[in-house]
């Protein structure tokens, strides 16, 4: 890239259905935004249908060229997730981009619906679950992309294999950390089994950076020091967007901020090698199949 990217330069997106999860705000509302400016009809994905609402009437009252539909979507709870699925397939016939956005960042301890603790049941397991949920109507669309957005912390992430669900020595930023990287493996591992299946949709990575957001809401620090390095949520969105977007991804790219992966415009940049643990990766795939009861069509992946 030559002159830094912005929204400006986002190809039109008219007659392309999205989905954003956890659009009501922050960094999933700003690609909501854009991508209905652009001409996609989106689908705001999200838990609470009196916020989404509300962030829908911003974006209506922008006069987007496109469409912009409220969705109810629980992330915490499997069985809604099965239901939006459902309401989603029975409306549209094609899915062209899946912006697995929305997620938690360092609660106290929690469990989703089903048991899981909530970060890596939201952030992970609950976007696994909605991307296999959908997958027949991702192939069926030429030039379709699924992002999920991961994190900075998914450096210092491990995955705890004997302890996934934290019943022992919670601790809210290595669980975050865990879930973050748990969205890489995935990434990763299904755009390797795209190619095995020689399916044409891409899997694809972006983190915003230093972004303020409502996600880090439970750190009194974040709060303290976002005034002075944060980047607006507009900025934060750019890399999802350029993801989303851009011609010249690659399935399995990753993209953050230029400065540091803390700020500025988009660009691809290297996620942690435990990200490209291949064994780990296959492990956690068999493991979220279980969990979710989510099976995917998909075989093992045969390439490198």
């Amino acid at each position: 890239m030559t002159t830094p990217w912005t929204e400006d330069h986002m190809p039109d997106q008219t007659g392309r259905v999205a989905i954003v999860t956890g659009s009501n705000s922050g960094i999933g509302w700003e690609v909501a935004r854009v991508l209905a400016t652009k001409g996609a009809t989106v689908i705001m994905a999200c838990r609470s249908i009196a916020n989404a609402n509300t962030a829908a009437d911003q974006i209506k009252a922008l006069k987007p060229a496109g469409k912009v539909v409220v969705m109810k979507l629980d992330l915490g709870d499997l069985a809604t997730v099965h239901a939006f699925a459902a309401a989603f397939r029975r409306d549209y016939q094609q899915l062209d981009l899946l912006i697995n956005n929305a997620g938690v960042a360092k609660p106290p301890y929690r469990k989703t619906a089903q048991g899981f603790e909530q970060q890596f049941g939201i952030n992970h397991l609950g976007h696994f679950a909605l991307t296999g949920l959908l997958l027949d109507r991702l192939d069926a669309t030429p030039g379709a992309r699924i992002v999920t957005v991961s994190s900075l912390s998914h450096r210092s992430g491990m995955i705890q294999f004997d302890d996934l669900n934290w019943e022992r020595n919670y601790h809210p930023a290595r669980a975050y950390a865990q879930s973050k990287l748990a969205n890489l493996l995935f990434t990763y591992e299904l755009q390797r089994r795209f190619v095995t299946a020689g399916q044409s949709t891409l899997a694809v990575a972006a983190h915003p950076g230093w972004s303020a957001t409502n996600a880090l809401r439970h750190s009194s620090m974040m709060r303290r020091l976002n005034p002075i390095f944060a980047q607006t949520p507009k900025m934060g969105a750019l890399p999802t967007l350029y993801a989303a977007t851009a011609p010249d991804v690659r399935g399995g790219d990753y993209f953050g901020p230029t400065s540091l992966e803390l700020r500025g415009s988009p660009k691809k940049v290297v996620s942690s090698a435990r990200s490209h643990d291949k064994a780990a990766a296959r492990r956690l795939w068999a493991v979220s199949e279980e969990l979710t009861q989510v099976k995917y069509a998909l075989a093992p992946a045969t390439v490198l």
